[in-house]
């Protein structure tokens, strides 16, 4: 019989003669990723020990002795290792360390309950992370509004300038959004924060651990309520997943706004020395990277959530080994959340406003016309027709070259006599905006009251 000398440090091969082939091994082993799961598979198999003590297939001694030879395994040798994966990686550590001791472990748990735990205990502290790194980003949006509560700038629809709105209701708009990201992100986390160990490899346990005590133990809310659901279950990832691609779909659209901004042709922004980058050729350059990274990072999330998705679709039940394959996408995805929301974080906290320019922009194009139209039908006039007024105001100054500006109230009224002649107020971008009342709305006050709102619900999520 010929058996591979490497078979003794599996967790199966007794059914075998043979060893598995060196181009199956390469092809299956996955240790070169899923160490990131070590941490989480030294907690797991700790206290699946003091589980096993529980139920009589460990003495209390044996329980401490593994517990303490598994917190001595080192984690850095991982990286150079050839196990099959990090679960055969600890097992032939811990046997080095405790002997015979070690083949106890596995009692009646499988190695398709014991990668989904590691993988929720791994990713549970990944979105507490992201969380984090989401509340840090949204506290830099605040302190930018709050330290322009005046600024005035051109709201845009279709890339046209539209109305003018205040710089801290457009930044409060993406607060809006990561705020919905964090809910997303919790809810995931609900979903991922339920024990699976103790489901065996799909029947559940034949020995009868306390899963609730083993959940408590772990940190977990609850536990699965189905074994056969365990092996075959990968939603809480797909959670996870769409959960980040959103945000990073929100951390995309911020910063195409900002590579816009701070360009020449707008101006509105001047973007840190620290988050930019220069030209090889070109010596006057100072190029938007850290926002152009984000937005690229932002298709592979997408990337691997489809991935995922993909791979989930045509698996009959349970545990099928293509189960693997949502690892890299997951640890991908986490890596480069986490890294944009730290980098856009960075990004808001180094650039500067320069107020003028986007004052300007409002200034110069019609973007008060909804102001006078909407004015025209608080005084009675049909709000139709009050849009048709307007609209041949605006065509006239667009023939004559006026801006809003150079109108006077006379020369409103002898326009047309439905306007009067205090009207040239709204003339003014930050006159017409003060209407906008409603909750929601762009008025300074309301703003104002969207601020403190926002300030005090993201300082009860620290």
């Amino acid at each position: 019989m010929s058996v591979d000398s490497r078979d003794a440090s599996k967790l199966w091969g007794g059914r075998f003669e043979d060893g598995p082939s060196e181009v199956f091994e390469r092809f299956s082993g996955s240790l070169h990723f899923d160490r990131k799961l070590f941490q989480a598979d030294i907690l797991g198999s700790q206290a699946y020990a003091r589980a096993l003590a529980q139920v009589g297939i460990l003495t209390e001694d044996e329980a401490q002795t593994i517990s303490h030879a598994l917190e001595r395994i080192p984690e850095d040798d991982a990286a150079t290792a050839d196990d099959e994966d990090i679960h055969t990686y600890v097992i032939r550590h811990l046997k080095e360390l405790t002997g015979e001791l070690a083949d106890k472990i596995h009692t009646g748990r499988s190695r398709n309950e014991q990668v989904s735990l590691d993988t929720r205990l791994w990713l549970r502290g990944e979105i507490d992370g992201a969380l984090g790194l989401l509340d840090r980003l949204m506290e830099a949006l605040l302190d930018s509004a709050e330290a322009h509560p005046d600024a005035v700038i051109p709201g845009y629809t279709h890339m046209r300038r539209a109305q003018p709105v205040t710089w801290a209701h457009y930044l409060l708009a993406y607060v809006e959004m990561f705020t919905r990201d964090r809910e997303r992100l919790l809810q995931a986390k609900a979903r991922v924060n339920v024990m699976p160990l103790g489901s065996g490899a799909l029947a559940g346990s034949g020995f009868p651990v306390d899963r609730q005590a083993l959940a408590r133990e772990l940190g977990f809310d609850s536990v699965t309520a189905n074994s056969m659901d365990v092996a075959a279950d990968r939603d809480w990832a797909l959670d996870f997943l769409y959960a980040a691609a959103v945000t990073m779909l929100h951390l995309s659209r911020l910063a195409e706004d900002w590579i816009l901004y701070s360009s020449e042709e707008f101006g509105w922004l001047e973007l840190g020395d620290g988050v930019t980058s220069g030209s090889s050729l070109m010596p006057q350059k100072k190029n938007p990277d850290s926002l152009e990274l984000i937005r690229g990072k932002c298709g592979r999330v997408f990337g691997d959530l489809t991935a995922v998705f993909v791979t989930l679709k045509g698996l009959p039940m349970t545990y099928n080994r293509d189960l693997q394959e949502d690892k890299e996408p997951l640890f991908d995805a986490s890596a480069q959340l986490t890294a944009s929301l730290e980098m856009a974080a960075l990004v808001v906290r180094t650039s500067r406003l320069k107020p003028a320019a986007p004052r300007a922009a409002a200034e110069d194009g019609w973007l008060v016309a909804t102001d006078l139209a909407e004015e025209l039908a608080r005084r009675g006039v049909p709000f139709h027709q009050a849009h048709q007024l307007v609209g041949r105001l605006v065509l006239e100054s667009v023939k004559s070259g006026k801006k809003p500006g150079d109108w006077t109230g006379e020369a409103l009224a002898e326009f047309d006599a439905r306007f009067q002649p205090e009207m040239v107020r709204l003339m003014n971008p930050s006159e017409g905006m003060k209407t906008r009342t409603a909750a929601g709305g762009t008025a300074p006050e309301t703003v104002r009251q969207a601020l403190d709102a926002a300030r005090k619900r993201l300082e009860s999520m620290l």
